[in-house]
């Protein structure tokens, strides 16, 4: 019956290596929405009236790069890993082994926006509401990295677009990997460039970022494999667990009444 499925090349992680060095898809993929993210800030302190610099810009994406970094590995290995890092306290630092977690990204990047409000004398609002319309784009990005690599497949299914992923056995899953890069990126970024012309509401922007890639990642949840090593709880994996303070807080941002 695999005739009748996608069958995923074996594609190799490494796109071109030179010495010690290697461009991979993932690290490309990562990039890309890095240079998305700062065009589009930049596009924005450039506009006349801006309250924002290029050199300001610029400080914001150094430590949000930061924080996306050390929040994510630190955000895998505390979430998802911590039976790992006691049996082998190094694991922190394999970072081929398990990854990132996006919700230990937004920690880091919550700390990064913190310290940028503080330096730059702005309240938080006014620098998580410039960050917010630009995340889906790493996100989105993110996944098509993640697919290219052929890892974070979906769970099995009889569906006829479903593909047969190299190392996850020979039964078709789910590309929930393009699921969440069509939801999380594309949807979510036309979204909030939408909703952020309608609202002068501060945090109003970073709340519906919360909601709207809380509500994505909870739903494919659903039909995205878990982590082996992880159990569900109650039914629900921690992916869908972690995005409830998410939605509730993010609600709670949009509907709370200006002073």
């Amino acid at each position: 019956m695999t005739e009748s499925y996608f069958v995923f090349p074996q594609i190799d992680p490494v796109i071109v290596e030179i010495g010690p060095l290697a461009l991979r898809w993932y690290g490309l993929m990562y990039l890309v929405g890095f240079l998305g993210a700062m065009w589009m800030l930049n596009r924005h302190a450039d506009k006349p009236g801006s309250t924002w610099s290029r050199d300001q810009v610029s400080d914001l994406l150094f430590y949000a790069f930061l924080g996306v970094v050390l929040g994510g590995r630190l955000g895998y290995v505390f979430f998802y890993g911590w039976q790992w890092l006691l049996e082998d306290p190094l694991y922190l630092f394999k970072i081929t082994n398990g990854g990132m977690s996006f919700h230990g990204g937004l920690i880091g990047v919550i700390v990064a926006m913190l310290w940028i409000a503080r330096r730059q004398q702005r309240t938080f609002w006014q620098v998580a509401d410039l960050v917010a319309p630009t995340i889906p784009i790493g996100l989105g990005f993110g996944r098509i990295g993640n697919f290219i690599n052929g890892e974070l497949w979906g769970r099995v299914t009889d569906v006829p677009w479903a593909i047969i992923f190299p190392g996850a056995g020979p039964l078709p899953r789910h590309p929930s990997q393009l699921y969440e890069a069509v939801l999380e990126g594309l949807v979510l970024f036309l979204i909030l460039h939408w909703y952020k012309n309608r609202t002068d509401k501060p945090g109003a922007v970073a709340g519906l970022f919360l909601v709207g890639y809380g509500c994505a990642r909870f739903l494919i949840e659903f039909v995205r494999q878990p982590d082996a090593h992880m159990s569900l709880y109650m039914g629900f994996s921690m992916g869908q667990l972690l995005t409830l303070p998410m939605l509730a807080y993010g609600g709670y941002l949009m509907m709370r009444p200006t002073k």
